[in-house]
């Protein structure tokens, strides 16, 4: 098993990685929480139909907990207040009180609606996560942030609160669509970008046994993005300053999401685009060779055919204007100086960015 610490300025919680983990689940959160009772679920249905009952199995049968299984339906656009209204109002009827311990069961839209639901209700309950995709696995079940969609924008309600233990188990990946997988590995190729080319290297030379879920390459590669990101996170937990580099990819693929209603891309798809979008700024802009974002424009197309994107340029520039951010009207973009190092930017010209969406919707009709 890999165990990774994750020390904040607020919390110390450990990430283990291993195949087959979710068999001991609950009796690795009851070791972490010995003192609770009372835990629920928050899963989505297709999630329970394939590994629900493994996970209310492994929290035995001791008379004096109760584990109770709340469903939510999943996708960004169900990621929103309504959500967490009707699930708080399901708490209630569990008589769920400051006591209970939420486990998230479901990739980031379960992760991050139940660590919102969390840190608001009774002013705020533990929660573990248990990510069953692989962006969840590799990002957002680390670091705390939670949140919830609004029409104008992504994430822009949410807190800062870190869960009490993650728990990543790859064999879960075997029931995950394709697409949603690939979507998934863009977010280490952001790890790699940002702070480690190893991840880069690996998976260059590995892509085959990525792609076909070889177990321990993905425990590798997961192990290596997380802790990328508890790197990053022990430094700035609530993204003051270096954090924000985790953002790379985010600002315009943000801005792609909100704007094609959540329809058109994955998550992971829009960051992949975003990434794109940063590089060539970053060429653009005098920032890096043309080399770094070719080699960045390579290994994401390396992994996997991308939606068209078709988008007026214009609409999306008027998107990043709400993205949360923008500080004092100032977009911040993430954008890398060679593969391993970049920087936080917020005076890239609006024809930089204007061309570059304009190159996206280009090489997207190839």
């Amino acid at each position: 098993m890999i165990r990774i610490q994750i020390q904040t300025r607020t919390k110390s919680y450990e990430v283990l990685i291993e195949a087959g983990l979710l068999r001991s689940a609950g009796t690795y959160i009851r070791d972490t929480l010995p003192k609770a009772r009372h835990f629920v679920v928050i899963t989505a249905a297709p999630i329970r139909r394939h590994w629900g009952k493994l996970l209310l199995d492994s929290f035995g049968h001791d008379d004096g907990v109760r584990v109770d299984v709340i469903e939510m339906l999943d996708g960004e656009r169900r990621k929103t207040l309504s959500t967490v209204e009707k699930l708080s109002t399901q708490l209630v009827r569990l008589k769920a009180d400051r006591n209970t311990v939420l486990v998230a069961l479901g990739g980031g839209v379960v992760g991050d609606v139940t660590g919102f639901l969390a840190g608001i209700y009774m002013r705020g309950i533990r929660f573990v996560q248990i990510p069953t995709t692989f962006l969840a696995q590799v990002d957002s079940s680390v670091g705390g942030k939670t949140g919830v969609n609004l029409a104008v924008g992504k994430n822009l309600v949410g807190t800062f609160l870190q869960p009490e233990l993650v728990l990543a188990d790859p064999q879960v990946l075997g029931t995950l669509p394709e697409r949603e997988f690939r979507s998934g590995l863009y977010e280490s190729l952001k790890a790699g970008v940002i702070r480690n080319p190893r991840i880069i290297e690996f998976m260059d030379r590995n892509r085959a046994d990525v792609l076909v879920k070889k177990p321990s390459s993905l425990e590798w590669l997961i192990a290596e993005s997380v802790r990328v990101k508890a790197d990053v996170v022990g430094e700035d937990e609530d993204e003051r300053g270096v954090r924000k580099i985790l953002n790379f990819g985010h600002t315009i693929g943000h801005a792609l999401e909100a704007e094609t209603g959540y329809k058109v891309f994955a998550h992971g798809e829009a960051v992949a685009w975003g990434m794109i979008a940063a590089a060539n700024i970053s060429v653009s802009t005098g920032r890096a060779p043309q080399h770094v974002a070719d080699e960045i424009t390579r290994l994401v197309h390396a992994y996997g055919t991308l939606p068209r994107v078709d988008v007026r340029p214009r609409a999306i520039l008027k998107r990043l204007a709400s993205d949360k951010k923008t500080l004092d009207g100032l977009v911040h973009f993430v954008l890398p100086r060679s593969i391993g190092r970049v920087e936080i930017a917020t005076d890239v010209p609006e024809k930089a960015v204007l061309k570059a969406v304009e190159e996206l919707r280009s090489a997207s009709q190839d």
